[in-house]
């Protein structure tokens, strides 16, 4: 079996290779740069940045002197088709629509947490973005770690196949020792083949996802301690929908009626030819009347939005909590089984060493060796299953949580 520094050199030589194949040069090196190249490609992202300036562009509105922009009409009046007298008559008028007593404020706060709740949104996506990079990026590392091991494999079944055969030829071995080798070695290929294919497919799933090579090393992610005082990204979203939820009723509640618009009007006008244009400036005001069935409405439709709100709020804090509860089981075992994996490792290690000197010495035959060899193989596989699991249980553990890498 290759030693420890072996293993590390096939890891790393089996990363430089899809390195190298890829045709592009290693990109992000550590989880927060992959989530950041992810996030740049992200197409929710691209969408954001459009809605952050219609949330500004409605900010703006909010602050406006007036809740929407003023209209100018012109009026002419003329006798030509019938009497043709010289009657003539010109009239222009201004006209802008007015703030409802407490319209103007309810309708800028729920523009600051509209916007608020955007850049909740926007944190809140990003984190589940993150978890699709998190396991991505543990797939590169179980699936690199399958393919060192077979590697590995194949070049134990290639140094025994050479031994085992020099003593055949020699008539120290029977044949069905050297076609134990050879079936060894056939066996060892197939999982080569097998796992270059499989890590090669998760290198390309991790290059969709960030747009980016993985590097050569994929450190894990460090265990941190959860601030109690920072919100989960997702329940801080759902309370900024909550609350904008609670402004869009406040202006229903402070619209009763349409707005009432101020018009300017200026007339110029004569009775016939002979008589001189007689101007006047005057001043008019329209209040709509309130409507009852139409206020009703919209008040229902925003307080059924907020019971929703409220209701998706509470639901995502319990869920919030029982998936960390449930992150923090998994990793405790993680742990656990982790442990057990590298006793298992140590104790076959020790089996194999003393079976390949009792069958260099003559003292064992071949199939106790190849068992030895397998049950290394296999003690040595698992603890790199254990490790890597164990490394994404911290990832789903913080992703829980809702830390970003």
């Amino acid at each position: 079996m290759l030693s420890k520094r072996r293993y590390a050199q096939a890891a790393l030589m089996v990363g430089l290779l899809m390195g190298l194949t890829s045709g592009r040069g290693v990109g992000a090196q550590t989880l927060t740069q992959a989530l950041d190249a992810a996030w740049a490609r992200a197409p929710q992202a691209v969408a954001l940045s459009a809605r952050q300036a219609e949330a500004q562009a409605g900010l703006d509105l909010a602050r406006g002197l007036t809740p929407g922009p003023a209209s100018v009409s012109l009026n002419h009046l003329n006798d030509r088709l019938n009497q043709n007298t010289g009657r003539r008559e010109w009239e222009v008028e201004l006209a802008t629509p007015l703030w409802l007593p407490g319209q103007k404020s309810a309708r800028e706060s729920l523009a600051e947490k509209a916007a608020i709740e955007l850049d909740a949104r926007s944190a809140s996506l990003k984190l589940q973005l993150a978890a699709e990079v998190r396991e991505a990026w543990w797939r590169v590392a179980a699936a690199r770690d399958a393919a060192a091991l077979a590697h590995q494999r194949l070049d134990t079944a290639q140094a025994l196949e050479g031994s085992v055969l020099r003593r055949f030829k020699t008539g120290d071995l029977a044949r069905v020792d050297a076609n134990l080798v050879k079936t060894e070695r056939l066996a060892a290929q197939a999982e080569v083949l097998d796992a270059d294919s499989g890590l090669q497919q998760a290198m390309q799933a991790y290059r969709t996802l960030t747009g980016v090579d993985a590097p050569v090393v994929l450190p894990a992610e460090p265990a941190q301690t959860q601030n109690m005082e920072t919100v989960h990204p997702q329940l801080r979203a759902l309370q900024a929908i909550t609350e904008v939820a609670q402004g869009r009723l406040a202006l229903v509640d402070a619209s009763q009626r349409d707005a009432p618009e101020l018009a300017l009007r200026w007339t110029n006008q004569r009775s016939d030819g002979m008589t001189p244009y007689d101007q006047a400036l005057g001043v008019k005001l329209t209040i709509p009347l309130s409507s009852g069935a139409r206020v009703r409405q919209d008040g229902a439709a925003a307080r059924a939005e907020l019971a929703q709100a409220e209701a998706e709020l509470t639901l995502a804090q319990t869920r919030t909590q029982q998936e960390v509860l449930r992150a923090q089981s998994e990793l405790d075992l993680a742990q656990q089984q982790l442990a057990m994996a590298q006793e298992r490792q140590a104790l076959t290690t020790d089996n194999l060493n003393l079976a390949q000197r009792s069958f260099e010495l003559g003292e064992s035959d071949l199939p106790t060796l190849m068992r030895a060899r397998a049950a290394s193989h296999e003690a040595q596989a698992w603890f790199k299953r254990q490790e890597t699991a164990h490394s994404l249980a911290q990832s789903r553990l913080l992703q829980a949580q809702g830390v970003l890498p």
